[in-house]
């Protein structure tokens, strides 16, 4: 007897008319029309089912604080930073809780059930650290979130940034971050990358660090960054965040970069809505646009996820945690426009994300946890074009959310009532 079945699935490889079986919350089997008995059964009516959407970069300490203490006037990343400097005094544990538990609502609500965010530790209070742990506690049976030890104001930069740092770590954080740029001097931000990457060896944690989030196409960190990867054994576990200088650095010099990054096994998180949005604020026209080189990056083998990074918060006034949103933008910001592209777009809030994160038996074969989501929709294209509904979430073969199919009723002169469903 199965726990679930589900039948008649499209899934995202372009099979059809799939079964997956479900047993003590793991799948055990994926194959064409199977029948069996089951003490549940959904009919996905031809729709695509696909593993749960995962966010590799995010920033839950300061989602939904945004208007506190006012609102960024310019859009800038710096006046964004220097707005969560003023707010951070202001911070209560109760709200930052609060606010982080309601965001995760959110997220399952969208089929987003894998999470790595950033979390500040240059307060000496480490309010955000723990915060986030009880958070990552409380929501453990649905959401796998992943905290980075991120050091906003500069690990050498911030007094007691880098005491602060290790003592979040020592609480259980997962991930060493970081921020070069943001270092005083270029020369301090690559001492910041190599020092933080030797904590990373010595604990034997990833690393995700906020490389070269700038317009400045002399920024030079994920170049250093490649370099302690290799040097310390890291290749594989280490992730360059934003990487938006790539997007003004010369050609020749980038040819050189990614072979590099390839070389180390970098995986890259772009962060589309945002880096478009904060990114080229300094331009008059021509203005760039700012997201980092994502279809050459694919293409030397690098593996790229898109992160939501903020919603609502100081740097960023919108966003629902719908990572569809996020990939639709990026295969716009990217101009990833064919089909195979956009396929890579939708894989870059799934399995590229999953890998970023090195979360263990995820995806759609035997063998693998029983998360997934039913989109309305019948392929990734189609998901990505819509902004697909969830029409059902599941974790660990438990349904956590559903939603009704969207439909509109015309009543058009001169014509029947007709239904139009959202895929049509």
């Amino acid at each position: 007897m199965l726990d679930l079945l589900i039948q008649n699935a499209a899934l995202p490889d372009g099979r059809c008319h799939m079964s997956v079986a479900v047993r003590g919350g793991k799948i055990v089997e994926v194959t064409a029309a199977l029948n069996a008995p089951a003490l549940q059964t959904v009919d996905a009516q031809g729709f695509l089912l696909s593993p749960p959407f995962v966010d590799a970069h995010f920033h839950m300490d300061a989602t939904l604080s945004y208007g506190l203490p006012r609102v960024n006037q310019s859009g800038t990343l710096l006046e964004g930073i220097a707005l969560w400097g003023e707010l951070k005094p202001l911070l209560t544990q109760q709200a930052l809780v609060e606010r982080a538990l309601a965001y995760c609502d959110w997220a399952v609500a969208k089929g987003l059930l894998a999470i790595r965010t950033h979390v500040d530790v240059c307060d000496a209070r480490l309010l955000a650290v723990d915060a986030l742990l009880h958070v990552k506690r409380q929501v453990a049976p649905y959401i796998d979130l992943q905290l980075v030890a991120f050091p906003q104001d500069g690990v050498l930069r911030a007094p007691g940034a880098l005491d602060q740092l290790k003592r979040a770590l020592d609480q259980g954080v997962d991930v060493v971050g970081g921020i070069p740029h943001f270092e005083r001097t270029m020369a301090d931000g690559a001492a910041s990358v190599k020092l933080l990457c030797e904590i990373a060896a010595e604990r034997g944690l990833r690393v995700d660090m906020h490389c070269d989030e700038s317009d400045d196409p002399q920024s030079r960190h994920v170049e250093t960054l490649a370099f302690e990867t290799q040097r310390l054994g890291l290749c594989g576990r280490v992730t360059g965040s934003h990487l938006t200088s790539m997007h003004s650095m010369d050609n020749y010099y980038v040819s050189k970069l990614i072979a590099l990054m390839a070389e180390a096994q970098l995986h890259a998180v772009a962060n589309p809505l945002i880096n478009i949005t904060l990114q080229g604020r300094h331009d008059s026209y021509p203005k760039r646009r700012g997201m980092t080189r994502v279809p050459e990056l694919l293409a030397a083998g690098i593996n790229v996820a898109f992160g939501h990074d903020c919603v609502m918060d100081p740097w960023y006034s919108l966003g629902s945690g719908d990572m569809l949103e996020v990939a639709h933008m990026g295969l716009h910001v990217a101009q990833m426009t064919s089909q195979s592209a956009m396929r890579q777009c939708f894989d870059a809030v799934t399995v590229n994300a999953a890998r970023v994160m090195g979360l263990e038996n995820y995806g759609l074969a035997a063998g693998c946890n029983a998360d997934f989501v039913l989109l309305q929709a019948r392929d990734p294209v189609e998901a990505l074009r819509l902004r697909a509904n969830r029409l059902k979430v599941f974790r660990r073969g438990v349904l956590l959310a559903e939603s009704a199919p969207a439909s509109t009723q015309l009543h058009l002169v001169g014509r029947p009532v007709q239904t139009s469903f959202q895929t049509r």
